[in-house]
């Protein structure tokens, strides 16, 4: 892995219709593909609050994660998201000497809080990318929309499927 691996910008969690289920949005920064992973209530709640600058009164696992990687000096290089398979997401913490798998949900996290770059593989952004410019005017707009509606509010509530979106991507 790692040849090729594209950077991308996290752009934050919006909540899909009708279910309110939170999905990770990326934004790949040389090409404008957009990859949306459906992750759980408590990594959208870490990813946000952490995007927002609010510090919990307790630290957060991915706040615990982040002191362990910094007090035993192990600092995290980047992260990479390096494949999909039936709608299940495959990411890895890239040290120096090491590779640890993870989900993507808690690798982004830990890399909000680590200031880490997070990438992509070609052959996730090829089967799941979403790019707009390829996309009629009316599929932009309903993205765009969907892209739009997120509040700090929108965390209070609880549940929601784990890193799977339910089905198949193809």
């Amino acid at each position: 892995m790692g040849k090729n691996m594209r950077e991308v910008d996290v752009v934050g969690i919006r909540f899909e219709e009708p279910e309110y289920a939170p999905v990770l949005i990326l934004h790949e920064k040389d090409g404008g593909r957009y990859v949306p992973i459906w992750i759980g209530a408590s990594e959208a709640a870490a990813i946000s609050l952490q995007q927002q600058g609010v510090q919990p009164s307790r630290p957060l696992t991915h706040d615990l994660v982040a002191t362990l990687l910094e007090t035993f000096s192990h600092p995290l290089e980047k992260v990479e998201i390096i494949g999909v398979s039936e709608g299940t997401f495959f990411a890895e913490l890239v040290f120096a000497d090491t590779r640890v798998s993870a989900r993507p949900s808690d690798a982004v996290a830990v890399a909000l809080r680590t200031a880490s770059p997070v990438l992509v593989s070609p052959e996730v952004l090829d089967e799941v990318g979403i790019s707009l410019v390829e996309q009629g005017e009316e599929e932009v707009e309903a993205f765009r929309e969907f892209l739009d509606q997120v509040s700090p509010d929108d965390f209070l509530g609880g549940g929601g499927p784990a890193e799977n979106p339910g089905g198949s991507t193809s």
